[in-house]
């Protein structure tokens, strides 16, 4: 399997990287994760408008422009022959002295790498189980999708290798945040809830692109702080994140959901679909005109 790095394509056994990488020693670094569909990376430039912002509030000097990244995935496709497969996108902060530094990192190492994805089984459904670990508080005012990754680990640890299952965070103070890979979502008398950013949720892209496609539906959208008894009064929940798109929630112990079966669940799915199929094989990022949320 073929990868990128620092400007070459190699193959992964060949990769090498700096011992004093300070992603390595500090976990100074941020990642995105996003799918390709026929070769094109769906909602690339969300992915990279959040990869560069994080590498600026971690004083890391690189900005990537949409055209490079495209080119390099699409170069990725054509060696590894993936034209359907879950991409890693990371830049870390790059080689440096031992010890923490104040000043900007100016030689970041960009990495990105590709694997095949089984087929996508549509609105395949999971089990949520509440988590004992909470969910950390961000380093910065909102989540980074950073290298310091150990809440995520230690919570999939808690919930354990069934890929069935999804853990569900709640913050310190008991409110509902987020899944270990997912954002939360819940439907309940035509309205859609989910966390709010402030909670300390990743701002997730698929996130927002469904926070948009709600509306095409007549559901109102409401982001708060919310206790679990409001997601377990709920008729439908889901989950989302860019690789599984959206996931069904078909219990919480004996209390079962509607699951696949929802029917704005479905409907969501089918925009999601359609705004796939409509973005395969062009050169937008932007399917739907009429679609915004701050300009999605």
């Amino acid at each position: 399997m073929y990868m990128y790095i620092n400007g070459e394509f190699i193959r992964q056994e060949e990769a090498r990287i700096s011992p004093f990488d300070h992603g390595y020693l500090y976990g100074l670094g941020v990642f995105e994760t996003l799918r390709t569909y026929n070769g094109h990376p769906f909602l690339l430039e969300k992915h990279l408008d959040r990869l560069n912002s994080g590498l600026q509030q971690l004083q890391i000097s690189r900005q990537f422009k949409y055209d490079e990244v495209l080119r390099w995935i699409r170069k990725l496709s054509e060696l590894n022959a993936l034209p359907d497969s879950y991409i890693r996108f990371n830049v870390s902060a790059g080689p440096g002295q031992v010890g923490i530094q104040t000043t900007s990192y100016e030689a970041p190492t960009t990495i990105i790498f590709q694997k095949e994805l089984p087929a996508l089984k549509p609105l395949k459904e999971k089990e949520i189980i509440f988590l004992r670990l909470s969910r950390n508080t961000p380093e910065m005012d909102t989540r980074l999708k950073s290298h310091h990754f150990m809440n995520n680990v230690i919570a999939k640890r808690e919930v354990g290798p069934d890929p069935n299952k999804e853990g569900i965070f709640l913050t310190e103070e008991g409110f509902l945040a987020e899944g270990v890979t997912s954002n939360l979502f819940w439907i309940h008398d035509k309205v859609l809830y989910t966390p709010a950013v402030e909670t300390g949720i990743l701002k997730g892209i698929t996130r927002e692109f469904i926070l948009v496609l709600a509306t095409q539906l007549g559901l109102r959208v409401e982001e708060g702080f919310y206790q679990k008894e409001d997601l377990l009064g709920a008729e439908e929940i889901f989950l989302t994140n860019s690789i599984q798109e959206i996931i069904p929630v078909k219990n919480w112990k004996e209390q079962i959901f509607a699951g696949k079966n929802g029917s704005y669940t479905q409907q969501l799915y089918q925009l999601y679909r359609q705004a796939v199929d409509e973005f395969n094989g062009r050169s937008f990022e932007h399917p739907r005109k009429g679609l915004s949320r701050e300009d999605f």
